[in-house]
């Protein structure tokens, strides 16, 4: 079986990052990502995902599920970037000696790190499978909606939600040395892949089928289904590598094709912040009532 620690480098390249594969005789050489261009990633990313729960909370005419979920999936992605900039102040700190290096601390740090990355990662998918029910119910239920989609189970399932990834995220650091942790990540990754393009295909499907009957009203519940369809595609690109990476852990730790491809680790992780970075703009650019709030806040206008 193959061992599973965390990346130890030196003090000055990089702190521990997410469990990767330690060969037995194999030195992986990682291709590094200035720490400037990390930095500025997830500032402007919390920056961003900021002003999205702002503006929801904000704005009355957004204090509906969809946005509520919305809301939830803005601070996930602050969860990365948050995490990553925790990660660059103690790394520049190392660097320049105003902290010494202790190894505990750092192990610490590391699991805090990692623990954030994926609750944001568990977090994400549930809700973005959350919001992929939610146009379901709104376009296939659409008189019961109000019934089926209350504000007491909508509050049940964020909590349930984020109390569960949580759980599953200190879980899976916790015994990050077996690989049936990670294969059930990526079983629950391809579950919610599967889980999602099963709902959007089935209600783009009847929406073409029916389009001539479609009100208006209907039509822009679609758009949602729409814009919800877009973030999933974002997502499964951005995070898409890095399972790709874990599924390499577990099949072909030592293969040359998968120890060449272990040393793109820090792509992938730009990936993951870049896809923090573009849902804001895709919620802005799909959502006329949030633009506008996005915009009066920033101008600081009524």
């Amino acid at each position: 079986m193959i061992n599973f620690t965390v990346l130890q480098t030196d003090v000055n390249d990089s702190l521990p990052t997410i469990l990767v594969p330690k060969p037995n005789e194999t030195t992986i050489i990682h291709i590094e990502v200035p720490k400037g261009v990390f930095l500025f990633l997830c500032i402007l990313s919390l920056l961003e995902n900021i002003l999205v729960v702002v503006a929801i909370a904000k704005n009355h005419n957004l204090h509906s599920p969809m946005y509520y979920f919305i809301c939830c999936l803005a601070a996930s992605d602050m969860l990365v970037s948050i995490s990553n900039l925790i990660e660059t102040v103690i790394l520049v700190l190392l660097s320049h000696a105003v902290i010494g290096y202790n190894e505990p601390m750092v192990k610490m740090m590391d699991n805090i790190v990692d623990t954030m990355i994926l609750c944001s990662l568990v977090t994400s998918l549930s809700f973005l499978g959350a919001i992929a029910v939610d146009r379901y119910v709104t376009i296939f239920y659409a008189l019961r909606y109000h019934n089926i989609i209350t504000q007491r189970r909508v509050i049940n399932a964020i909590a349930g939600i984020w109390l569960a990834s949580t759980a599953c995220s200190i879980t899976f650091i916790v015994f990050s040395n077996s690989h049936v942790v990670i294969f059930c990540l990526i079983v629950f990754f391809i579950f919610m892949l599967v889980l999602m393009l099963g709902l959007y295909i089935h209600m783009f499907i009847l929406a073409r089928r029916h389009s001539q009957s479609i009100s208006a009203q209907q039509k822009a519940k679609l758009r949602g289904a729409i814009t919800l369809t877009i973030l999933l595609g974002i997502f499964f690109l951005c995070w898409g590598p890095f399972f790709l990476h874990l599924t390499l852990i577990v099949s072909c730790p030592k293969h040359p094709f998968c120890l060449g491809y272990f040393k793109y680790f820090n792509i992938s992780y730009v990936l993951i912040i870049f896809n923090s970075i573009i849902d804001p703009i895709i919620y802005a650019f799909r959502s006329q009532e949030l633009r506008k709030t996005l915009r009066d806040i920033v101008f600081c206008s009524q």
